[in-house]
């Protein structure tokens, strides 16, 4: 994310979905959100720990649900025994290679946040797994995911990947999140059409295109980005939630088909008018802070949005009206949150 200072309105952004609320603990996302977190950087860099070995390590070969965080372990081994595990946890540790999993076929989810992973690979035999979390590693590549067809939710957050590539047999996929990688273009999404929800933010991304085939797409966020032009959306009809913050739009436009959303936040772009969204009438949240907005009858524009309850329009030249909370308050009569800050009756 673009550096932000650390506010009471910052504070309320940690909600928005610059990148997905189920990878990472809490306060890496929060200070993710507000800039303070190297895009490339995990969140346990900088300390010197000594590997432990597996044999110091007591396993529960009745255990469904295995948690091995912060154990220091660097390397996979002796995990044989946990025959009836479904969901693994190895994050914050000191994982080098994805090695010595063939034996978990039970598997459900895995998860190996946090470690010093360079290649996806040996996965083949977890042909039951639904969730892998390899985020915060440094993988140069999305490879190795071939056997993973029931695979529903697949994090590669803060990596150093270049390009969305072999997935395609991944029909079954609900969540993908690649942000902050070194992403440039969007592309080789088109089998993916069970997804739900997509994160590309800070990546290098100069264009939105090669989306039409996601029609069941509900949340699409690529904020902090090179986009310039709201365009490629028409195929997104279901599309509820749009995150486009941080980028370089000018105009509002391409909306005419997402009739559903009922969050969409353009926030810190180089925007001078709020147009081409009265058709938007399930609007519940609109985020246009940070942009050039300059004109009260614009506001016209959100007033089919019946169900409009937040707003944000901060440091925007209609900030400087001494009246400015009062006119957005008459304006949008609905409205119950205008920035951060919650409205008295």
């Amino acid at each position: 994310m673009a550096s932000l200072s650390v506010s009471e309105s910052q504070e309320m952004e940690v909600d928005r979905k610059g990148e997905s609320e189920e990878s990472g603990d809490e306060e890496t996302k929060r200070k993710s959100l507000n800039g303070e977190v190297d895009p490339q950087q995990s969140p346990s860099a900088g300390k010197e720990e000594v590997p432990v070995d597996m044999d110091t390590i007591t396993l529960d070969p009745e255990e469904e649900d295995v948690d091995l965080v912060h154990c220091r372990i660097g390397k996979i081994e002796g995990l044989e025994v946990l025959q009836k595990a479904k969901t693994l946890s190895l994050r914050q540790n000191l994982i080098k290679k994805m090695e010595n999993l063939e034996s978990l076929t039970s598997l459900r989810e895995l998860d190996l946040y946090d470690n010093q992973i360079r290649r996806l690979e040996n996965l083949q035999n977890l042909t039951e797994l639904e969730v892998l979390d390899v985020s915060f590693n440094i993988l140069r590549k999305v490879e190795g995911l071939e056997r993973l067809t029931r695979l529903k939710k697949l994090f590669l957050l803060h990596n150093k990947i270049t390009c969305i590539d072999n997935l395609a047999h991944m029909t079954s996929l609900e969540m993908l999140e690649l942000g902050s990688n070194r992403i440039r273009v969007i592309e080789n999404l088109d089998s993916l059409t069970s997804l739900d929800s997509l994160f590309l933010g800070t990546n290098k991304i100069s264009q939105l295109q090669n989306l039409e085939g996601l029609h069941n797409l509900t949340v699409l966020s690529i904020q902090s980005n090179r986009i310039t032009k709201m365009e490629g959306l028409q195929s997104l009809v279901n599309l509820r939630e749009l995150y486009l913050s941080h980028n370089g739009i000018e105009v509002i436009e391409g909306l005419e088909n997402n009739k559903k959303l009922t969050t969409l936040d353009i926030a810190a772009n180089r925007i001078k008018k709020i147009e081409n969204i009265a058709h938007l009438t399930e609007l519940q949240e609109f985020w246009m802070n940070d942009n050039q907005i300059d004109n009260w009858s614009d506001l016209d524009e959100l007033k089919n949005a019946r169900t409009l309850e937040t707003v944000y329009l901060e440091r925007n030249p209609l900030q400087k009206d001494p009246q400015y909370r009062r006119k957005i308050m008459l304006a949008l009569p609905t409205v119950r949150q205008i920035d951060a800050t919650f409205i008295r009756f």
